[in-house]
């Protein structure tokens, strides 16, 4: 009975593995092909590597200018999400009463909230604050919308971190933040890297928030000059699309093959300590 289970397990997870492969592999593949053989077989192999097509999506996109405008939001999103996170959740763990279960259940309870409820009001108070069509302050909106599920993760991790050490710094004479960063981050470095590539993949791939916050097209986000080759009354130029759309998601791909061992220790960790 075990072996059928777990043979049952296996066909599961590598259905639902080819279920979630194949339209990057129908990208991939048709990203190789001129318009005619796309349009004349979206299943067959390219007979020659259109090369070309990938250097005019290169072209068409500004690719260097959006990857950087990309690269800038994520990371000031990221390093507030990090820095605030990290110090409210173990703030919040190593601080008993009421009042701190209470302030991280408010946390907890506004990952709850979708985004689509609080888009309007969001992009009115940007448009009022002089943030809208900034990169900067579309990365301080990031910091806002995702430090609520960071600090949830930080703050169970942060329970298996034994308090001995709290207490041995102090009495070394490490002040609060001195403690916080020479002694307690450092053991972060698992959840940290979990966070970092959760948000990244979100911030890499979020189109709607990009949409409403940037308004000048030299600010705009890969994802956001893809959809610029998206022409009126269908006349889209897929092979740019889909060239475009392999850039835009190798950074992102190789970053998380990077860290890809720090990812899947403080998932294990998390699950474990937590």
């Amino acid at each position: 009975m075990k072996r059928i289970g777990s043979f049952m397990i296996l066909l599961i997870l590598i259905a639902a593995a080819i279920f979630t492969l194949f339209p990057i592999y129908m990208g991939l593949l048709n990203s190789f092909k001129t318009e005619g053989a796309m349009m004349n077989n979206i299943l067959s192999l390219p007979t020659h590597l259109e090369v070309g097509n990938y250097i005019g999506a290169f072209h068409k996109t500004n690719f260097v200018r959006s990857l950087g405008n990309t690269i800038y939001i994520a990371s000031v999103g990221l390093l507030g999400i990090i820095i605030c996170a990290s110090m409210a959740g173990y703030k919040l763990s190593r601080t008993p009463g009421k009042l701190s279960a209470f302030i991280f259940l408010l946390f907890v309870m506004s990952t709850l909230i979708p985004f689509h409820s609080i888009m309007i009001t969001l992009t009115k108070i940007s448009k009022a604050l002089s943030v809208q069509g900034s990169t900067t302050g579309l990365g301080l909106i990031y910091i806002g919308t995702g430090v609520a599920f960071a600090i949830f993760l930080y703050h169970g991790f942060v329970k298996s971190i034994p308090r001995d050490l709290d207490e041995a710094a102090v009495i070394d004479g490490c002040g609060e933040f001195r403690l916080f960063f020479v002694v307690i981050f450092p053991l972060l470095l698992p959840i940290t890297a979990t966070i970092t590539i959760l948000n990244l993949l979100w911030i890499w791939n979020d189109f709607l928030l990009p949409l409403l916050m940037l308004t000048n097209y030299k600010t705009y986000t890969l994802l956001l000059s893809t959809n610029m080759l998206f022409g009126q009354y269908g006349n889209n130029d897929w092979s740019a699309i889909l060239s475009s759309l392999i850039l835009a998601m190798l950074p992102v791909v190789l970053f998380y093959l990077l860290l890809q061992k720090y990812i899947m220790k403080g998932i294990a960790d998390g699950a474990i300590k937590g």
